[in-house]
């Protein structure tokens, strides 16, 4: 029987991407009784990283894409933490995204709004969460937007 995420995944035509390894001395996520820390995915797409700047090369809706491919490898590394079951997800507790960006850039909210409406058409109310939307002067590798998030499970 197909779970409901993987169920909606499917009904909205997305493919969760391999969970990212992770790119220096860290693991790309930490279980601490019901609580799953994941470690912050950086915008990678279907056609590779997506770079750029907001507020200068991008627009809103550019990194708003770019966010939403950050939230895809936050779940990609929720089902390997969960040994691919869905399940096991009670909620997403809380995301930090951060976003490269000029200094006169205020959009942060609207760009991580990328990540945070996917959560919420994919798990429902259970995708409802805290944040926080920061600027960064430059991300790893030049991408646009990275995420970390905090998930309660079972």
């Amino acid at each position: 029987m197909t779970n409901p995420v993987d169920a909606r995944l499917a009904e909205l035509g997305l493919t969760l991407p391999a969970a990212p390894a992770p790119a220096a001395n860290y693991v790309p996520f930490v279980r601490s009784g019901s609580t799953l820390y994941v470690s912050g995915q950086i915008s990678n797409g279907p056609d590779g990283l997506i770079k750029g700047r907001l507020g200068d090369s991008l627009s809103v809706e550019d990194g708003a894409t770019a966010a939403r491919a950050c939230a895809l490898s936050l779940l990609a590394q929720v089902r390997a933490a969960l040994d691919g079951d869905f399940g096991r997800l009670r909620r997403v507790v809380k995301l930090t995204g951060f976003v490269n960006s000029t200094a006169d850039f205020t959009d942060q909210p609207k760009v991580i709004n990328g990540a945070s409406d996917l959560l919420v058409e994919i798990l429902g109310d259970a995708g409802r969460h805290a944040r926080s939307a920061v600027s960064a002067a430059s991300l790893p590798l030049g991408v646009a937007v990275e995420i970390e998030g905090i998930f309660e499970i079972e």
